[in-house]
């Protein structure tokens, strides 16, 4: 029997969600024989985790499906025991990037990575809590549909199962270690407002995320793309590719990774970045790794805490850090691309210690890029007045702090991949 972790990480109220995430996790042990481990990380506060409790305690039983619900007491006792076990140096900083005391979502998923090992997972499905899964003729539409039956087999096999296949033969031996779709919706980044006061603003402001030396028409043409997903098309029915999966076409709300790719290397774990969960994405695609691409998107909705007077900086300020990621994450995803199946060993499995020895080259990189993008940050959002203006003074406060901060975000991601084996073995010991 298959044994997979459906997980949900979370820092708000969602009991509507953890009920339709337990009905995922019961079509997926009904429909495909699978052992189903649902994984709830709880990170809200007491009342809301309370909240969550009760909801849990009254799901109705159903064989296949073991739910697991942890509280961040919880969570860093066994992320404790686990990296006292590796042995491994620097265990307090290790503990930090595992479990950060600000929002990291790379971080939270690197929990469920942990865990998923420990519980014996075969592979992990992420969804989040500010979505919601499609109607269609009335029944849930449930992307563990796609993500279940091939993860870790080759490619080959899959063909036949899918609608098309858009993959080269040379590459059909390899397993398939992703299956993923995207949102229809809101705007994944909750930046809508911004095109509402000034499209060219938004144009600018969006732009930033490219490379500094991306064409002008290129840069345009990312933004069109950007934070759209599916754009708002609604589910009529199935269909899937068997590809090397262009990372812009999946959200992590909706994704699932055999473990022979998150066992080897973890997410960044940078705090208070939005984006930084996706580099497995990148690196499946640019070590030639196979994957199913299909249509079952998920419902994206915003939640109104990021609209608040505290909420608004606070978002604001993890969207301004992730388009300085992006310095030392272009450059990353350019040299792994140059990689390709390089970056994998004679068992077609991601070489950690090949993507450590790229993060590690990309930590010196010269700042200037990222002092220019603070500059354009500032001169739209005073552009922009009110509170963006204000936002601005605030960001011109942390200037220096938050391009050291970019920086230190990248060696410490190095440092968790070169941990990461040991702490996998850890994990599942």
């Amino acid at each position: 029997m298959n044994r997979v972790c459906l997980t949900l990480p979370t820092n708000r109220a969602c009991s509507a969600t953890i009920t339709a995430l337990h009905a995922e996790a019961v079509h997926a042990a009904r429909h495909f024989g699978a052992d189903v481990q649902l994984l709830i990380l709880d990170s809200a506060d007491d009342r809301t985790r309370g909240e969550h409790t009760r909801t849990v305690a009254a799901l109705p039983p159903h064989q296949g499906v073991t739910v697991h619900h942890y509280d961040e007491a919880a969570q860093r006792d066994f992320l404790r025991r686990a990296v006292r076990r590796a042995g491994l140096p620097e265990p307090d900083r290790l503990l930090r990037l595992m479990l950060p005391p600000a929002v990291s979502y790379g971080a939270c998923t690197n929990r469920a990575f942990l865990l998923a090992a420990a519980l014996g997972c075969d592979s992990v499905h992420r969804r989040d809590s500010d979505s919601t899964y499609q109607l269609h003729a009335g029944q849930p539409v449930f992307p563990v549909h796609h993500e279940l039956p091939w993860l870790g087999r080759p490619a080959a096999g899959a063909a036949a199962a899918v609608t098309r296949t858009d993959l080269e033969p040379a590459l059909a031996h390899r397993p398939v270690s992703l299956a993923g779709a995207s949102f229809i919706g809101e705007l994944s980044v909750d930046i809508a407002e911004i095109r509402r006061l000034d499209e060219a603003v938004y144009h600018d402001v969006v732009g930033l995320w490219a490379p500094g030396d991306w064409p002008e028409d290129r840069r345009r043409a990312l933004v069109e793309e950007s934070f759209t997903g599916a754009g708002t098309t609604p589910f009529t029915g199935d269909h899937s590719t068997l590809t090397l999966v262009d990372p812009m076409r999946v959200d992590m709300c909706n994704v699932a990774f055999d473990r022979a790719v998150y066992e080897r290397v973890p997410l960044p774990p940078a705090t208070d970045t939005i984006g930084s969960d996706y580099f497995l994405l990148h690196l499946v695609h640019d070590a030639g790794l196979p994957g199913i691409l299909h249509n079952r998107h998920i419902e994206n909705f915003h939640t109104p805490e990021r609209r608040t007077d505290t909420g608004f900086p606070a978002y604001q300020r993890r969207f301004v850090k992730f388009l300085l990621s992006m310095l030392y994450f272009h450059d990353v995803y350019d040299r792994m691309a140059a990689r390709g199946s390089g970056l994998l060993d004679e068992r077609q499995h991601v070489r950690t210690e090949a993507v450590t020895a790229l993060l590690r080259e990309s930590t010196g990189l010269d700042r200037t890029e990222n002092i220019w993008r603070l500059d354009r940050v500032d001169t739209a959002y005073r552009k922009l007045g009110g509170r963006y203006a204000a936002f601005a003074g605030q960001l011109w406060r942390e200037r220096e702090a938050l391009l050291d901060q970019a920086e230190r975000d990248i060696e410490d991601f190095a440092h968790l991949t070169t941990c990461w084996p040991a702490l996998i073995r850890a994990a599942r010991a």
